[in-house]
């Protein structure tokens, strides 16, 4: 216990230390216990902050009132909106649909070709290893069906929901937005009038988070359309849907995109064989890989603080493991907000002894 009571008084001995540590659990606590029922809420708020970088580059390049660049912004937004409900998700969805269609032909090919191995590598391949590889993925391709028709089922009884989102997220966006001063002025009322600490953290955290998050959605964006056109002009199909998948993929750093490598390769594969085409289409999708890692992301993220690659995988894994897409999202922010509150921390000067 002296152990404990040391340690506590060596961290916790600071008031600022003990507001800072308050104000966390009391956030922490509101998204674990509450975040499902607040998630039109949450959401909201982190699409307005999202757009509250916008609106701020129109008042100060071009000179907009408050109130005109937040309605600017917030027209954009609901266009933006409308696209992917009317443009991007029919077109998707149909591409899904027909790649679901095609899967049954894909798996007998597949089958043809590992069934054809042995006979070609009898020395390091045997029939009855592909037999077992065959019946393990037919498990696995079973399970999946399952999976997609439990969601599919949800995802029915889960339309009103989807509805008010649709109704309540761009109305509470717009509020945000327009009374942004006015909910700080409020939410500073309950915190201690000396909470300089706090205010020293969020500083740095929102610098490093709001260049990261909107960083990340442009990443996206330009990796999408740069894989959308290069998949159209080599006419491979489900490219849509792919380019999305590609686009997306850049969320997860270094897994996302090993991942969506495998289905980018099975398509082009099952289209073309072992062709040219198949070739020449992994090696424009590596070069999009390498352009996006070698010169967007440094280009959009030089003034995100780095972090080792250990870091941001344990943090994808914990934050993800939480909140899901949005864990995995936000995974790199919060370790940037993990690591900021280490860095302020205040610690006991050691005391020098003669």
């Amino acid at each position: 216990m002296k152990i404990i009571s040391e340690w506590f008084q060596r961290f916790f001995s600071d008031p600022q230390a003990v507001i800072l540590t308050v104000v966390l659990a009391l956030g922490t606590s509101i998204v674990l216990f509450m975040g499902q029922d607040l998630a039109p809420v949450l959401a909201s708020m982190v699409i307005a902050y999202l757009l509250e970088g916008v609106v701020l580059q129109l008042q100060h390049r071009v000179h907009l009132p408050r109130t005109l660049a937040v309605l600017v912004v917030f027209v954009l937004f609901l266009a933006f909106v409308l696209f992917l409900l009317l443009g991007l998700l029919p077109l998707t969805s149909r591409q899904l649909t027909q790649l679901v269609q095609q899967l049954p032909s894909m798996i007998v090919r597949g089958q043809q070709l590992l069934l054809s191995l042995p006979a070609m590598y009898p020395e390091f391949i045997t029939e009855a290893q592909v037999l077992e590889v065959i019946n393990a993925i037919r498990a696995e391709i079973a399970t999946w069906g399952q999976g997609v028709l439990s969601w599919s089922l949800a995802a029915g009884m889960g339309i009103i929901t989807i509805t008010i989102y649709l109704v309540l997220v761009p109305l509470l966006v717009f509020f945000f937005l327009k009374d942004k001063r006015l909910i700080l002025d409020w939410v500073h009322g309950f915190l201690p009038h000396d909470h300089t600490l706090a205010q020293q953290v969020w500083r740095e955290v929102d610098q490093q988070m709001g260049n990261y998050v909107r960083g990340k959605f442009l990443e996206v964006v330009v990796v999408w359309v740069a894989t959308y056109l290069a998949f159209i002009f080599m006419d491979l199909q489900f490219s849509m849907l792919l380019a999305l998948m590609v686009g997306l993929s850049v969320i997860v750093p270094y897994i996302g995109a090993v991942v969506v490598t495998v289905p980018v390769a099975l398509v082009a594969f099952f289209q073309w064989g072992w062709g040219p085409e198949f070739l020449w289409l992994l090696g424009v999708y590596l070069i999009v890989q390498g352009l996006d890692g070698n010169i967007l992301v440094p280009l959009l993220f030089s003034e995100v603080v780095d972090l080792h690659p250990i870091a941001i995988i344990v943090a994808v894994l914990v934050f993800g493991g939480l909140w899901g897409f949005w864990g995995v999202f936000f995974a790199i922010p919060l370790a940037t907000v993990v690591q900021s509150i280490l860095k302020a921390w205040p610690r006991p000067v050691p005391v020098m002894t003669v």
